[in-house]
Order: C-alpha cells, then structure tokens, then sequence
C-alpha cells in the first residue's frame, strides 16, 4: 500500500507515525525545502507544493497511491488540491481519501447540541470556505466513484500544543464568557481514527471530537492545579485584548456529538476528556 499526504502537519504527521508499518511507501508534501529535508529524515519522501501549481512528481505518485490524505486549508479559490490534481487523484488507485475539515462549519449553535446532519451555518469566512471544500469533495466522489471521507475535527492539542505550553510561555489566560464551550480532540485521537478508517472506505462525514465540551476556563484551571501554581485571574470576555480570528472562535458556541464515529468506526477514544488528557501529559511539566 502507498499513502500520499497532502500537507505533512502536526496532525497529519500523527497519522502517519500510527499507520508507518502498514505502507510500503509514503510520500507527502510541504511549502519549504528545510521542511522537505526533514521529511526525508523521516522516512517520507517530500515533494513541493505551494497550492499554486501542481507540484513536481505528485501527479506520478498520486497514481500509483491506494490512500491519500488531504490536510490544506481552501482559500478563495477553492481547495488546492481539487483545483491542481482533480484529474490526478481521479485516475489514481486510491481506495480511500481522508479529508481534514473543521467543526467550525457548524457555526454558532447557542450552545447546542450538533451532529453530521445538522445543516452548517458557517460564520467565518474560513468555515464558509471549508463548506465549499467538503462540498467540492462529496461532488467529487460522487463524479468519480472514489471513497471520501471528511474528518470534522474539534480544538487541536496534544504534546508541544496544549494549555501547559501556554504556562510555559507565559501566555495562559482565563477568558470568561458565560456559557461558552468548547470541544476538543487530542492529536493521538485523530491518528487514531484515521487509522481505524482507512479500513472501512465509504464516503461519509464524521465529527472528530472528544466527549465533553467545556468551558475554556475550566481546562486553564485544571492545568494550573497540576502544574501546583496559581490560575491566572479571570478576565471577561469583554475585556479581553484578542485578534480579530481568536475573538471569531467565541462567536461559535455549540457542542459537538461524537457518536457516529463510535457507531460506525467503533472507535474508543484514548483522551475522552480533557481531564485526562491533561493527567497524561503533565509529567512532562510538572516540577520544570
């Protein structure tokens, strides 16, 4: 079997480290030369590509790959990847495509409760694109026949991204908006359905998420407690000095149902919750 990633991140790279031994080959792409040589290091072979223009070499590779994971951002134009190698992954032998995406396309919600049929009320003019790529892929599956499955994926933590980094860096608030919550997803948890998917094609929509939506102010709090210092003061959400996208994120309340991909995956999450995950990783904090 042969994986193509388009976009070699922190979560596509968790994916990949989870599924390693089950390819005879990898190949994946990113923006920067420096970043092509680490990949190499790591046993993926790199190409370039910018969403510009179809990189060099991954029309070959695309054709010759059994899965593909697409993990880049649309912009105005549309989704790169679609835009750039249509014809590509189209005529490839792929028996499964993954596509990131965002709960973000849910919208604002008030609080409530959403799953994978809830119609998407985008907010933000980076969800409205997200909606027009997930679209873009459906019609493309329906067009060619190839599996396609969307990941909707929750807030992104996990070692070197999570609130005890924040602590460490100074930069750990208590933003208080009541009512507010959020969900989650450690990285592993992502890795981990990816790799149980990639074994039942089928083109559908899953919400990637943990079980507990929270206030954001609660996992600040929690982390304090186990790093043994104070939480930083509570600050009103009114108050707060926040750019124009961190203010954007407040905007979208809801909670987000995970119980389709333990129904039709039958997936068990390692990180249920943010409280244990944030057990799991605070060894590596505690007492630094």
């Amino acid at each position: 079997m042969r994986l193509f990633v388009f976009g070699v991140g922190y979560s596509s790279r968790a994916f990949v480290d989870a599924v390693r031994d089950r390819f005879d080959w990898i190949g994946g792409t990113t923006r920067s030369a420096d970043k092509a040589k680490a990949l190499q290091a790591e046993g993926i072979h790199p190409f370039l590509f910018d969403g510009t223009s179809p990189g060099t070499g991954i029309a070959d590779a695309l054709r010759k790959a059994t899965h593909v994971l697409v993990s880049i951002a649309p912009g105005e134009d549309g989704d790169p990847v679609l835009n750039l190698h249509r014809a590509d992954l189209a005529a490839s032998k792929a028996e499964w495509i993954g596509y990131l995406s965002t709960v973000g396309v849910y919208g604002n919600h008030d609080g409530a409760w959403v799953d994978e049929d809830t119609p998407c009320r985008p907010v933000s003019k980076r969800s409205v694109q997200r909606v027009a790529a997930e679209t873009a892929w459906l019609e493309f599956s329906d067009d060619t026949g190839k599996a396609v499955q969307i990941f909707r994926l929750s807030g992104i933590y996990g070692p070197g991204r999570n609130t005890f980094e924040n602590f460490k860096k100074g930069r750990a608030r208590r933003l208080v908006k009541p009512g507010q919550v959020f969900n989650r997803i450690h990285v592993a948890d992502i890795a981990g359905v990816l790799a149980l998917a990639i074994d039942r094609p089928g083109t559908g929509i899953f919400n990637v998420t943990d079980d507990e939506p929270a206030p954001p102010q609660d996992v600040v709090t929690l982390a304090a407690s186990l790093l043994g210092v104070a939480a930083p003061p509570e600050i009103p959400f009114e108050d707060a000095d926040l750019t124009p996208m961190a203010r954007s994120f407040y905007g979208e309340n809801k909670r987000v149902s995970n119980a389709r991909v333990k129904a039709e995956l039958g997936y068990q999450f390692q990180y249920p919750n943010y409280r244990i995950a944030l057990d799991a990783l605070a060894p590596e904090y505690v007492g630094r």
